[in-house]
């Protein structure tokens, strides 16, 4: 992926661009920005154009290669090993760093999700920043900057990055996916200005699953149980998707307000189930909605927290089905 490849973040790009025809790149950055955004392929943009025989990032020369196939002998990935970096992982990246490039001019090593280091890791990640070997640079990327060590932050140059904007996503999906245009306004939605999400593994969830997902949802009724807790078992049981398929809840009963505001249509997310926006909106009221909008944001925090999924969703489930 070369820089001219990737869509927006133009400004974030022409910085590291001039940066490196100076010959003035920083030994550190912090790429700060919403999961899915293109942290990562500018990162690896970078790594290209720096390693790059040309200088550019060709995408054709030997190194252009490995850095696409992810095994640049001088490009260092650091991921989260479960859910968090531990120690260990940034004093084998260190003892990298402090070796000579192999094939290039430098080491770059390249740390996602690094809000994730552990107190030692960060510690240990500091005294690097601190003393930077001379031929190494270090690219943190993070959609919670706030969580990692202000010594950390200070001593890296920030880049925030930004989501992108919904009609930029649609029209990708209509033009390279070939999406029909309400599919691809519904996705674009959903995907909270994420590429990743609105092309990844959330597509099926947010296009054909939500559907069925709502259908089930709106069927359900206070006055009887059994569906509430076996729905509510249904989603406990979805760790991954659960935030999502909130966000997909929290969509719709947005919708389900603005009908009741009669705004215009255009407005609303899920341009598909007009017709059940319409019908549920028959059956509430401003004050019931806004209620039920508040009991998902408020289950939303609670699975931050990590308490029991069972719970939190019957919980939830019997406030919506009120």
């Amino acid at each position: 992926m070369t820089f001219d490849l990737i869509l927006g973040h133009d400004r974030q790009i022409e910085i590291l661009r001039r940066a490196l025809d100076a010959d003035r790149l920083a030994h550190a950055y912090l790429f700060a920005g919403p999961d899915g955004v293109g942290k990562r392929l500018v990162a690896l943009a970078l790594a290209r154009a720096i390693f790059c025989v040309a200088g550019v990032g060709c995408g054709d020369c030997a190194a252009c290669r490995k850095v696409d196939h992810s095994n640049h002998p001088d490009l260092h990935f650091l991921e989260p090993d479960g859910n968090s970096i531990k120690i260990e992982q940034i004093r084998t990246l260190q003892r990298e760093l402090n070796f000579k490039p192999l094939e290039a001019s430098c080491k770059i090593g390249l740390i996602d999700h690094a809000e994730a280091l552990t107190p030692g890791a960060a510690n240990a990640l500091l005294k690097t920043l601190e003393e930077p070997p001379g031929s190494a640079l270090l690219i943190l990327l993070s959609a919670q900057p706030h969580r990692l060590l202000e010594t950390i932050r200070s001593r890296c140059q920030p880049l925030h990055f930004a989501r992108h904007p919904q009609e930029r996503i649609q029209e990708v999906l209509e033009q390279k996916l070939g999406l029909a245009e309400t599919d691809a306004h519904v996705l674009a939605s959903l995907s909270d200005g994420s590429f990743k999400k609105a092309l990844g593994k959330d597509r099926d969830l947010y296009l054909e699953r939500r559907r069925e997902l709502l259908k089930t949802l709106t069927g359900l009724s206070s006055g009887s149980i059994l569906p509430v807790l076996e729905f509510a078992e249904t989603l406990a049981a979805e760790k991954t998707d659960l935030p999502d398929i909130l966000e997909i809840f929290q969509a719709f009963y947005r919708d389900v307000l603005l009908a009741l505001n009669n705004c215009d249509k255009d407005s609303l997310v899920n341009l598909d189930l007009l017709e059940k926006i319409h019908r549920v909106s028959q059956r509430e009221n401003m004050s019931t909605v806004l209620r039920k909008l508040e009991a998902l944001a408020g289950a939303r925090k609670h699975l931050e927290r990590n308490v029991n999924r069972q719970l939190a969703m019957e919980v939830l489930l019997l406030k919506l089905a009120a």
